[in-house]
């Protein structure tokens, strides 16, 4: 194969490039059984029934004293109703006794209302001597009373299969009694960092080496997006070394690697991909991020990011994000936008959509793009700026619509 340097083809525009990567996965069909309490965020994979009513029985809403509300009629402050206390109820004391006329039991939150009781009086409306309690007010039947299955009916379903488990979701899976609960299975994700000079954080560096900063900013957008990542050793610039690595990461949902993309002797995953199964594009009209790559091989999709740590980041926003969402079967979740003046003015290229990023500072939008190789141009901004294809120049003072991170 030839070394020499080789430009990319014609470069797609990013919405058709988004569209073929969404198109190359489907979400995840697997599904596994989990505790629910770590269940957050996860998705449901089977519609679940309640096996009880919620509340179980009708139970007291207050403290005080449950009765029945014909007995209270009439009552007032000088002329209250009399009745006599059969009975003290715990939130756990079962009822023994019925409540007949002329009688009541002293009841606290959550208490089992007793039999015969329909209606519950709130202390501070009693006064109480002995096991005489004189009702200062009337109730009506129902009130200060939780109705048995008022929350949950028995039968009735409580998630649907598709839905994402919040805290307040997992309070109604614990609440019918439920430990475990079967959602989908995260979208595990091949990440591969290619290049010889490409080192593992932790071990010394010389001179002609980087830190791979790659596999770890990808890992961090595959797992906050309900991914798995799986990061794989370092893969040489070599035929068959790039050849084994992809042989074996296909085994997993999707392969994104970086590096290895741009123009020059890195061309070899090309053809690599090529040989294997099929490229389905080379090289997007976006700026920071040109030399990416869609590839197939068999059913799983291989995402070629660039090697250049903010190009690489802001792919991963772009593209394998809304991949990740969809198989993983989680919503699209809203960008959040402001519109604010620019700090100073951004030059662009006319025929490609450029990725700015900015910093907030006294309410204006500062770019802070330095270049594709700086991570900090990422790290210490906000949000970006997209400039469309159409346009070669923001003014200072110009409005602009800052999309946060």
């Amino acid at each position: 194969m030839g070394r020499g340097m080789r430009p990319l083809k014609t470069l797609l525009a990013l919405d058709e490039a988004l569209r073929l990567c969404l198109a190359s996965v489907r979400p995840i069909d697997r599904s596994e059984s989990v505790e629910v309490i770590d269940g957050d965020g996860r998705v449901v994979a089977e519609e679940v029934r309640s096996p009880i009513h919620v509340p179980l029985v009708d139970r007291a809403a207050m403290d005080g004293y449950a009765v029945r509300a014909q007995d209270t009629y009439g009552a007032g402050k000088f002329k209250p109703k009399t009745l006599d206390c059969i009975e003290t109820l715990y939130a756990e004391t079962v009822p023994r006794r019925r409540i007949t006329r002329g009688r009541c039991a002293q009841v606290a939150t959550g208490s089992s209302v007793p039999r015969g009781a329909d209606a519950v009086v709130m202390v501070e409306h009693t006064e109480r001597e002995r096991d005489e309690v004189q009702v200062l007010g009337p109730v009506h039947p129902g009130e200060h009373i939780s109705r048995q299955g008022e929350d949950i009916l028995q039968g009735s379903v409580v998630i649907r299969p598709g839905e994402r488990l919040t805290p307040a979701k997992i309070g109604s899976l614990t609440a019918i009694g439920l430990s475990r609960v079967r959602v989908y299975a995260r979208p595990r994700v091949a990440i591969l960092a290619t290049g010889n000079e490409v080192l593992a954080p932790g071990r010394k560096i010389r001179p002609g080496q980087v830190y791979d900063i790659n596999s770890y900013t990808l890992a961090a957008v595959v797992a906050q997006n309900g991914g798995e990542p799986v990061r794989r050793p370092g893969v040489a610039d070599t035929l068959p070394a790039l050849r084994s690595a992809l042989r074996s990461a296909v085994k997993e949902d999707l392969v994104v690697f970086s590096g290895g993309s741009s123009v020059g002797e890195k061309d070899m995953i090309m053809d690599v991909l090529q040989d294997m199964g099929e490229l389905l594009f080379h090289g997007i009209a976006v700026k920071p991020g040109k030399p990416t790559a869609l590839g197939k091989i068999g059913k799983t999709a291989v995402l070629g990011m660039p090697g250049y740590p903010t190009s690489c980041l802001s792919n991963a926003y772009m593209i394998l994000v809304p991949m990740l969402r969809k198989m993983a079967r989680l919503p699209v979740e809203p960008a959040r936008v402001l519109e604010l003046p620019l700090a100073r003015k951004i030059v662009s290229v006319v025929g490609r959509v450029e990725f700015h990023t900015v910093r907030v500072e006294d309410g204006m939008a500062v770019p802070a793009y330095k270049e594709s190789g700086a991570i900090t141009s990422m790290a210490h901004a906000d949000g970006y700026v997209q400039i469309p294809a159409n346009v070669d120049l923001l003014e200072k003072g110009e409005k602009v619509r800052v999309i946060f991170f």
